[in-house]
């Protein structure tokens, strides 16, 4: 699924969207109704909620409480193969300008000691929609516009909607399992962590997805923490959705350590030595790009040993299309000059015993039609194609 920024708003509409929040008195006492596109309020002197009816022209209201709010109504349809209506959230840090009361972000996360966040959803039958709970970095201290990491985490999904990209392996964290999907919704990179059932609820370090994010070699301890939001993402229907109740802090001055992990570490080793794939034609290719937009597209890898004996260290080597440039990558450490790509293994998946398959991807821009790269070499050593 490709959808596009939650909140491109055009000046007037910011401008909008803050005189709602101060003829609303600003901090809200008692229960209050948002219909505006943009409107927004403050509740417990510390987060923001926001109506942020940014895909559709039809009506959304929210009904803001104390501790979080409810969909009252939404009149937007959106196609389940493309981007939601809406994402009526509650947030703490900045959003478009739009800062927090008192908030500490955007702070550096190699500041951060931890980030206890508590979160309570009100589900609903009969709609498309997903739950999220959104965390946005980037490398600098930004407070407007697009941030380059958005890290989702999917506590429910209801219909035929999945997150951007595709999944590229699972993570234990917070004491549970999650799918991981990667891609770009082609203003900003998403890594997203999709329960296999409903959370209603949930007590949790955020640190402990910020770190998982890291090991994937996505963003580095220097990039900021600008928010964190949670809501809901409505394709069809949605009314009765609510939070129940949101609690987030953000916690500086000691170092953040990433806790034990069943994912790979940071992609920063050095490749190990490689040797040439045994037995002749030892290697096979499946390439794949799950994820194409207009100007981008997210590439998946397979590289799989089909000789007698062992690999220990692969470079893999091939030539991308015109208008294709690599800009970031996972599992793997690729470099490009003109058309040539060159992708070497981690300290962790560089050995490959005879039938033992690893794999790659990457996220790169595109100019023009997509197309496949047509040949691979495995170590010097031509690869079918599988």
């Amino acid at each position: 699924m490709k959808r596009p920024l939650r909140a491109i708003v055009a000046a007037g509409l910011l401008a909008a969207g803050s005189i709602v929040a101060v003829i609303l008195g600003g901090n809200a006492s008692a229960d209050t109704q948002i219909c505006d596109q943009y409107g927004s309020t403050t509740i417990g002197g510390k987060y923001v909620v926001q109506n942020n009816r940014w895909g559709t022209t039809a009506q959304q209201c929210i009904n803001v409480t104390s501790t979080g709010f409810s969909i009252t109504r939404q009149d937007g349809v959106g196609n389940t193969s493309g981007a939601p209506v809406s994402y009526p959230s509650i947030f703490v840090g900045c959003h478009y300008t739009n800062c927090s009361p008192g908030t500490n972000l955007p702070v550096q996360v190699k500041n951060i000691s931890s980030a206890p966040g508590s979160i309570s959803y009100n589900y609903v039958s009969g709609a498309i929609y997903d739950a999220a709970y959104d965390i946005w970095l980037d490398p600098t201290p930004k407070k407007d516009g697009v941030n380059q990491m958005e890290i989702m985490i999917w506590f429910n999904r209801q219909g035929s909607i999945q997150p951007i990209g595709s999944p590229v392996g699972n993570a234990s964290i917070a004491g549970r399992t999650w799918e991981v999907w990667r891609g770009s919704n082609g203003s900003n990179n998403v890594i997203s962590y999709l329960a296999p059932s409903a959370i209603t609820s949930m007590s949790f370090d955020v640190m402990a997805f910020i770190n998982d994010t890291r090991s994937r070699g996505a963003i580095t301890s220097d990039w900021y923490l600008t928010s964190i939001q949670a809501g809901f993402e409505p394709w069809q229907g949605g009314v009765g959705l609510a939070v129940n109740s949101f609690s987030q802090s953000v916690n500086t001055g000691g170092t953040s350590t990433p806790p034990p992990s069943t994912t790979p570490p940071p992609q920063t080793s050095s490749p190990s030595p490689t040797t040439p794939p045994p037995g002749g034609s030892g290697c096979s290719v499946k390439y794949t790009a799950p994820s194409v937009w207009n100007n981008g597209f997210t590439a998946d890898v397979l590289i799989t040993n089909t000789g007698s004996g062992t690999i220990n260290g692969w470079t893999l080597t091939y030539n991308l299309p015109s208008g294709q440039t690599v800009t970031s990558a996972w599992n793997a450490t690729v470099s490009q000059s003109g058309s040539a790509v060159t992708a070497r293994n981690l300290s962790y998946n560089g050995t490959l015993s005879p039938g033992a398959s690893t794999s790659f991807g990457y996220q790169a821009t595109l100019s023009g039609t997509y197309s496949s790269p047509t040949s691979f070499s495995l170590n010097g050593v031509a690869c079918t194609r599988a």
